[in-house]
Formats: structure tokens, sequence, C-alpha cells
């Protein structure tokens, strides 16, 4: 089993920026690629960006190209999401999960292991 717990959610003006992690316990962390993924009030679940087990690829959503970046500290059992630029539309609960392929694959079908999440809320 896999254990992952966000933070780093909160209330942001339009334009500003928020880090987001996620630490994980149990199984071997560097085993898998981990990705983000956010859902909206009434909307699906969509992804955001993934990264694989060694953090060498990183996959981008078009709404996060530019402003987001995700990384990780396989020392640290820890991944990241730095978003900068922030819109209204990014609105939405974060969800960090892991992916058993370490490929950090972009659909959430995927991922076996999912946090909690934490809520992004970002003001006009």
């Amino acid at each position: 089993q896999v254990q992952l717990v966000e933070s780093g959610g909160g209330l942001v003006q339009a334009g500003g920026s928020l880090r987001l992690s996620c630490v994980s316990s149990g199984r071997t962390f560097s085993n898998y690629g981990m990705g983000w993924f956010r859902q909206a009030p009434g909307k699906e679940r969509e992804f955001v960006a993934t990264i694989n087990w060694t953090g060498s690829n990183t996959n981008y959503a078009d709404s996060a190209k530019g402003r987001f970046t995700i990384s990780r500290d396989n020392a640290k059992n820890t991944v990241y999401l730095q978003m900068n630029s922030l819109k209204p539309e990014d609105t939405a609960v974060y969800y960090c999960a892991a992916d058993g392929t370490g490929w950090g694959i972009t659909v959430a079908s995927v991922y076996k292991f999912w946090g909690q999440g934490t809520q992004v809320t970002v003001s006009s």
C-alpha cells in the first residue's frame, strides 16, 4: 500500500502562487510515477501534471503548461506542484496519485493510490 498526504493548498488571489506537496509512505516511492489531478465542483477529475519515477520525464495539461511545474525528491518521498500565475479557473481540489507503472501516465484510471486532496481557491 501507498499512503499519500497532500498539503499546501489555500486561498490566493489571481496571479499569485502556491506550492503543493505530497508526501508518500509505504512502498518504495521511487518506483512510482506520480501525478497531480484536480476536480472542480460539478466537473470531472482532470489531469494536471505527471512525472516519471526518476523525474526525467514530465507531462502537463495545456492549462498548466508554462505556469505549473511538477518535481519530485525521492530522498524525501515527496512530489511537488509549483503553481504560478494562478487563475480563478484553477480553483479545485487537487489530488496527488501514485502510478505503479512508474511512467507517469496521464490517465487517472491507471493510478491505484490517491491522497485525500487539498483545496485550492483562486479569487479574482
